[in-house]
């Protein structure tokens, strides 16, 4: 299933955020494989380096040994190290399972196992398709954009929440493989049928481009959906194919987050250079750049809203202080932590907070937020466009 927000199982916001909106694991594996921005013109790669065995107020050798108790005993080692981390008091933490985590890591490739279908419940409380991803598995059988989900292989879904029934789509961990098969119960119109669907290996697309208007100074809209592999550079690409001096809508309402390089990438589609955000590891900090030779005379608004979370901040923290954008919408979400993953007994993986960035003005984000330059709600889209009229970047 495309997305980000139902690849887990419910155990609440901030444990499912934490997840999704990575801070995270790209701070330690990107750093061992060399692909974080360099911190100055030394060479010197930004790196996350364990100065101390306490992350997030919690020992992570308290962590593993409870882990470990547990599996000798016979029980969740995950379960277990997840008690331990309820009780630090870090908001961030988090502990998941081998399952969970190897979804984290797909969804961050940009890339899932399932059938290429969007849900939500309705109005009504059922459960109905709003997107097919075309060529998928569902898109092949016939299933369309306001379908009913009635059943999965034979369970009705119509009481559970959206993250289960997501869940039976893409099945158990045996289930959860390329061909595997999957019975879903649909319903159209009054009419109800089975078929079955063999899932396979789909990739998102987390970036759209659309023009709003006719003329050749018709601004663009560029969507950015979450920072997944290439987002980054799918966003310089589409700036650079915007023609004349036609504005850009940046859209990152409801961005959810993801890979913080990828967000940098993103700057330096506007910015020439210099410092997008830094950031703290146990006290020692660190800074992000952006690339030189961005456009930096285009106009740009960028649209925020609540779900505007995380490496969508960041990204919002840097235009915004730096004067490159007007930002239009709602206060973002404030998730401005850094997160640093331990591997535990049993395959489980542990997530604890390690630090927080900064956007270049100094300000924080976590709790926080940004506050938009105008504020706008569900008519956020019509007033950038207004704003980026003003701006003289065509309508």
């Amino acid at each position: 299933m495309p997305g980000h927000t139902y690849h887990l199982k419910p155990r609440g916001i901030y444990r499912g955020a934490a997840l999704t909106l990575v801070f995270a694991s790209v701070l330690a594996t990107a750093a061992a494989t060399g692909s974080l921005p360099r911190e100055d013109d030394t060479g010197t790669e930004i790196r996350t380096r364990a100065v101390s065995s306490t992350v997030g107020g919690v020992d992570r050798e308290e962590i593993a040994d409870a882990a470990a108790d547990a599996e000798a005993d016979g029980k969740s080692g995950t379960d277990a190290a997840e008690e331990v981390v309820s009780r630090s008091g870090d908001r961030w933490g988090a502990v998941y399972d081998e399952r969970e985590y190897e979804d984290f890591e797909q969804a961050l490739d940009g890339s899932y196992t399932g059938v290429g279908v969007s849900a939500r419940r309705s109005a009504r409380g059922e459960v109905a398709v709003t997107a097919v991803q075309s060529g998928g598995p569902a898109d092949l059988a016939g299933v369309r954009k306001g379908d009913l989900l009635r059943t999965v292989d034979g369970r009705p879904v119509e009481k559970r929440p959206v993250a289960e029934v997501v869940a039976l789509l893409r099945g158990d961990r045996a289930k959860a493989v390329e061909g595997s098969p999957v019975v879903l119960g649909i319903g159209r119109g009054g009419h109800t049928w089975t078929t079955t669907l063999r899932r396979a290996r789909l990739s998102t697309d987390p970036v759209s481009v659309r023009r709003l208007g006719q003329g050749p100074s018709s601004a663009v809209l560029i969507k950015v959906a979450a920072f997944t592999k290439g987002a980054g550079t799918a966003v310089r690409d589409a700036v650079e194919e915007v023609p004349g001096d036609a504005g850009i809508l940046l859209d990152l309402r409801a961005n959810s987050g993801g890979l913080v390089t990828e967000a940098v990438t993103a700057s330096s589609a506007f910015l020439d250079g210099g410092l997008v955000a830094t950031y703290d590891v146990h006290g020692e900090q660190r800074a992000l750049y952006a690339e030189p030779g961005g456009d930096t005379g285009r106009p740009v608004v960028v649209l925020v809203d609540g779900g505007t979370m995380s490496a969508a901040e960041l990204l919002t923290g840097a235009l915004q202080d730096r004067g490159r954008a007007v930002t239009v919408g709602s206060r973002t979400f404030g998730k401005g932590s850094v997160q640093m993953p331990s591997k535990l007994p049993g395959g489980s993986v542990a997530e604890l907070t390690v630090g927080h960035y900064r956007t270049p003005a100094g300000r924080s984000v976590e709790g926080s937020g940004i506050t938009p330059d105008v504020g706008a709600g569900p008519e956020a889209q019509q007033r950038g466009e207004t704003v980026l009229s003003g701006l003289g970047g065509g309508s």
